[in-house]
C-alpha cells in the first residue's frame, strides 16, 4: 500500500481536506461521531484498502471496522465499514475515500458482469491498457477482484504487434521476426483484421492471436483455422449483450477495454449517526 500513499496523499491535498470550511463552521473542533459506509446499488468491492488508508492519514484516530472487502459482493442497503471518530476529519475524508471506493468498485463490478455472462464457456475475461493514467494498477487489480485476469500491465511486459507494426514491417511474417530477433523470450501477439492475416499470424506460430473488430461467425471460423497451441483472443464491440455469443465460438478471451474506460461508479453512501457530539 505504501506505493500508493503518494496517491492518496495527491488527492487529499487536491480536495483540501485540511482546510474543510464548510465542517470548520458547523462542526465543533473536538465533536466525534459514528459514520457507515453502505452500499446503494448490487456490486463488488475493490478499493477498500485505500479508503482505510485516506481516512487513516487524514486522522489516524479515526477507528475503522471494514465488514467488507475487496473482491466481495454487496447489495443494496448492506453496511461495508463502520467509522468513529473526529467528526471533522471524517467528513473531510468521506469524498476522497469514496471516489475511490467507487470507481474501482466499479470497475470490479463491470467484470464480474461480463464473468458471470460468459460462465460455464471455459473462456475467460481479460482487460487492456485503455486505463487511467497513473490509476493503471489500481484498476487492474479491481478486475482481478472481479473476475478477470490482466493483460500486459505495460509495454515492457510483453509484444503485441498491432496494425501500425505490421505497415511499419511490411508484413505479419516480417514484423514476427523483427520481434523474435530483439528478445526470443519475450511472448508474442498479433492483433488480425482478416482471417488471410490469421492465416499468416498462424503460419508463424506466435504465442497469442488477437482478432480485432470480428464477428462472433468469422470468430468462430478463425478459430477453426487457429491450433490449441496458439491462444485465441477476441476484442472489439464486445458488450454484455454478444459476449456469450463470442464465448461459446471456442475463443480462449475477450478483451474488454470498457470494463476499465467506462465502468460505471458503484453507488455507495456515507451517513453520520444522528448522535454525534
Amino acid at each position: 500500500m505504501n506505493r500508493w500513499m503518494h496517491l492518496i496523499e495527491l488527492a487529499l491535498a487536491e480536495d483540501a481536506a485540511l482546510h474543510d470550511l464548510t465542517a470548520r463552521a458547523t462542526i465543533e473542533k473536538h465533536a466525534t461521531g459514528h459514520a457507515r459506509i453502505t452500499a446503494k446499488a448490487e456490486g463488488v468491492l475493490s478499493g477498500t484498502d485505500l479508503a482505510f488508508e485516506t481516512f487513516h492519514l487524514l486522522d489516524a484516530d479515526i477507528e475503522q471496522l471494514w465488514l467488507r472487502h475487496d473482491g466481495e459482493s454487496v447489495v443494496p442497503g448492506e453496511t461495508i465499514a463502520e467509522l468513529a471518530g473526529p467528526l471533522r476529519p471524517l467528513l473531510a475524508a468521506e469524498r476522497t475515500a469514496l471516489n475511490f471506493l467507487q470507481h474501482l468498485s466499479g470497475i470490479a463490478s463491470a467484470t464480474r458482469r461480463f464473468v458471470e455472462t460468459i460462465a460455464g464457456t471455459g473462456c475467460i475475461i481479460v482487460d487492456t491498457r485503455k486505463t487511467t493514467p497513473g490509476w493503471r494498477w489500481l484498476e487492474k487489480k479491481a478486475v482481478r477482484d472481479g473476475g478477470g485476469i490482466n493483460h500486459r500491465m505495460n509495454l515492457s511486459d510483453g509484444m503485441l504487434i498491432k496494425e501500425n507494426h505490421i505497415q511499419a514491417c511490411g508484413s505479419i511474417r516480417q514484423a514476427i521476426a523483427c520481434c523474435r530477433r530483439l528478445r526470443a523470450d519475450c511472448w508474442i501477439e498479433v492483433e488480425c483484421e482478416t482471417l488471410d492475416q490469421v492465416d499468416e499470424a498462424v503460419s508463424c506460430a506466435p504465442d497469442l492471436i488477437l482478432l480485432d473488430n470480428m464477428s462472433p461467425e468469422l470468430v468462430a471460423e478463425a478459430r477453426a483455422r487457429v491450433p490449441s497451441s496458439i491462444t485465441l483472443e477476441a476484442s472489439g464491440n464486445i458488450t454484455l449483450d454478444n459476449a456469450r455469443a463470442y464465448a461459446e465460438t471456442g475463443v480462449d478471451r475477450l478483451a474488454i477495454g470498457s470494463i476499465t474506460h467506462s465502468a460505471p461508479a458503484l453507488d455507495l453512501s456515507m451517513r453520520v449517526a444522528e448522535d454525534a457530539t
